[in-house]
């Protein structure tokens, strides 16, 4: 059912008249709006600390996978703990409306405690909830990024699209993470990674040693900011650079360094 589901509102958004697809109008009111966003200043000392929200899609579309997933993701919380200090907060959805939140700590053990004792279970998505959560969490205390991964999406993109602009005000890029090629997942991911001002990436089951590579610099990016991000980038090369990129352009519309 979930299957038939996906590929009907694949073909609604191409065989539709008025497809949710931004129009040149559209197109620059969103970079306008853009435009606020990178000029929100998002830098810090390096080696100051930050914080990052983890969240993930724990439906069952997600089963196969999931247990090389948190091996990698593990490793870039061991990565992060590194770079001086990041306190991470992990969060998840499942099954019948099931979203959870940890605590925020900076204890690498206990995250990956926490992640591998979280299992999968069929549900839909329930991205709304996490950004969300990530808005309410960004007005009481300050966090540096937002990482997400998922592999589809089920939700109205224009109410998605909002909550996403308001991070972007907020100052808080949210960076999501694609397994698989679902298309409408594709569009909804791309669409929120650019109105927070993050960075989109797809992967796959050969894609193991890039995203943890791409895990890793969002972690230099929350924990120093761009600039240690930059400097990462120098050190790193490969995939790591389209994340820099991306995110260099966001700063680029407001004339940001």
């Amino acid at each position: 059912m979930r299957v038939a589901f996906r590929r009907a509102c694949y073909y609604l958004l191409i065989m539709s008249k008025t497809p949710k697809v931004p129009d040149n109008n559209a197109a620059a009111n969103v970079d306008a709006f853009l435009q606020k966003a990178a000029a929100i200043p998002r830098g810090k000392a390096p080696g100051s600390g930050g914080r990052l929200l983890f969240a993930l899609d724990a439906t069952a579309s997600r089963q196969p996978t999931w247990d090389h997933a948190a091996h990698i993701q593990a490793e870039m919380f061991q990565a992060a703990s590194a770079l001086g200090g990041l306190d991470i907060q992990l969060a998840f959805f499942r099954g019948f409306g099931e979203f959870k939140v940890s605590s925020w700590t900076g204890n690498g053990s206990e995250i990956l405690r926490l992640m591998t004792s979280v299992t999968c279970m069929a549900g839909t998505t329930q991205l709304g909830k996490v950004l969300k959560h990530a808005r309410n969490e960004q007005k009481r205390r300050k966090i540096d990024a937002l990482v997400y991964v998922g592999d589809c999406f089920e939700e109205d993109i224009d109410e998605i699209g909002s909550v996403a602009g308001e991070l972007g005000l907020l100052g808080l890029p949210c960076f999501m993470f694609h397994e698989g090629v679902d298309p409408i997942a594709t569009f909804a991911f791309q669409q929120i990674a650019k109105l927070s001002g993050g960075a989109y990436f797809s992967f796959d089951a050969a894609s193991a040693s890039v995203l943890k590579d791409l895990l890793r610099a969002v972690a230099v990016y929350a924990s120093g900011g761009f600039m240690a991000l930059k400097d990462h980038t120098q050190r790193q090369g490969g995939e790591v650079r389209q994340l820099t990129d991306q995110l260099a352009r966001r700063r680029g519309r407001s004339g940001g360094s």
